[in-house]
This record gives C-alpha cells, structure tokens and sequence, in this order.
C-alpha cells in the first residue's frame, strides 16, 4: 500500500458560483492538497466555470441535468489516474485536515474502500441545523446500516477507492436524476468493499434544503423511488452475506498506531445540493 495515495476531489456544481468559491478556497487551504480537483458543470449558466478554472480545478462539462449524471461523469473522470475519489457538493466547506484524514484512514486500513462523514449544517437557524444534523442525514446514518448491512454514504462528504467505483459504476441508476445518488450508491455496495462510517471525518454542508418543511419532505420522500429503482437489490433479504466483517462505526483514533442570493437552486431537475440529495 503505498504511502501517497492519489486523490481527485469531485465536485458536481449547477449555478452555484457563489458556494464553489468558497468551496474552492477550503479546498485550497488543505493541509495535503488534493492532486486533482474536477468540477463537474451540470448546465450552469452563471460564472460556476469560471470561478472553477481560477482556482486551478479541471471543469467537465455534463449535459444530462442531474446531481446522479453529475457525480457519475466526475467518478468516471477521476479514474484513470487516481487511488481515491473524494467527494463534496459546492456547498461543502472542508475542513483544513480533510483529505489528511481521509488519507490517513485508507493507508491505516487497505481493507478499507469507501469512508463517509458526518454533516455540520451552517446557514440555518438552530433548530434548521439540528434537523439537518440529527433527523435527516443523522436518521440515515442510524436506519440505512440496519436496513442495508452498510453504513450510508452521505454524498457531500465521503472518499472511496477508484476500485469500489468501478465495480459499481454499471450498476447504479446514473442517469436518473430522481434519486438519491448517494443512497443508490450506498445499495449498491456490499460489505465486502470496506464501507465505513466516521463520525469524526465532519462536514459543513448549507441547510439551504431545509428552509421550509415541503423542501424537508421532498427530500425525505425521494427515498421512496431511490429504493423502487433499485428493487429487490434493496431489500435486506437480498444482499447477500459475503462474509466480510460486519459495518459499523469507524475512527482513526481506533487505528492511530498505523491516522440568501445564493438560494438559486431547484429540486425540480434533480438538484438538491448538500442534503443528500
């Protein structure tokens, strides 16, 4: 295993320049720095390239409007020359040590092919930010293991190894704009890839999607199709025990010895950024 892994950090982005360019600096004030960063333009029509190509990121443009045909294009991208495919949303604002930490974790363990994160919700009031943290994405990271046998990946803030995204790539609904990529994503694996959940990889994400409780249910009843799609491979009683070690709860610390103008989105094309989609 080698000690530098190669990381693309990929970023789907729809008219949200703003966000990015915020992204975009965190990104740029890693303390290990990201050896690609791909933008993917999801149709923008505003300066979301632009602002891309300043800070030095690669801009892929993608035609099929939709965070899934997004995201998917940027893994594709990503693959030909990279170990680790990390994933943010434009609204995502990394902390310093984020790809440190994800480093750090998948040379601790090669075991190890997909971490996810945890969210801090910021732009919300408290109560907004604590439905986002605790019920929408923190109810998935309690129910979706039981239900699935892995943890949920949570879609502005995981990394997983070029290998997991190649054996899944024909697999998931890509093309579907409808769904959770990231819940598909997440029913699509298997224990057998390593998947685990770090509650202390943190995130901060934009509660934009939250601002009222018809954007919440929106959200909530995406579920419903992402696993219709996807049936019976969703169902628990079809994923097949591979005999690899149950998922859980993972943290560095356990392997230390080896660790408001800008509220111009839509959910009507398939966009939903930093709520899981």
């Amino acid at each position: 295993m080698p000690l530098q892994l190669r990381v693309t950090v990929v970023i789907p982005c729809r008219n949200d320049a703003e966000f990015l360019e915020e992204c975009l600096k965190a990104l740029d004030a890693q303390t290990r720095r990201a050896d690609r960063v791909i933008v993917v333009d999801n149709g923008s029509t505003d300066g979301s390239a632009s602002v891309a190509r300043r800070h030095g990121a690669e801009v892929i443009r993608e035609e099929l409007v939709g965070i899934w045909p997004a995201a998917a294009r940027g893994y594709d991208e990503a693959m030909a020359d990279t170990d680790i495919i990390a994933r943010l949303d434009a609204d995502s604002r990394p902390h310093p040590d984020w790809i440190a930490r994800i480093v750090r974790a998948f040379v601790a363990d090669p075991s190890l092919g997909v971490l996810s994160g945890a969210s801090e919700f910021y732009g919300g009031n408290r109560l907004v930010n604590h439905i986002g943290d605790h019920w929408y994405v923190g109810l998935g990271h309690r129910l979706i293991p039981k239900w699935l046998g892995v943890p949920l990946v949570f879609g502005s803030n995981f990394a997983m190894r070029t290998r997991v995204w190649e054996r899944v790539r024909d697999k998931v609904d890509r093309t579907n704009p409808r769904v959770h990529d990231d819940l598909d994503l997440t029913i699509r694996l298997r224990r057998s890839d390593g998947v685990r959940y770090d509650p202390q990889l943190r995130m901060p994400v934009s509660a934009r999607p939250f601002k009222t409780p018809l954007a919440i249910g929106k959200r909530v009843w995406k579920v419903f199709p992402t696993f219709a799609t996807s049936w019976p491979e969703g169902a628990p009683w079809r994923r097949r025990d591979d005999g690899a070690p149950a998922a859980g709860t993972w943290s560095p610390e356990t392997t230390e010895q080896w660790a408001t103008e800008s509220d111009n989105w839509t959910d009507e094309d398939g966009w939903a950024p930093a709520a899981g989609r």
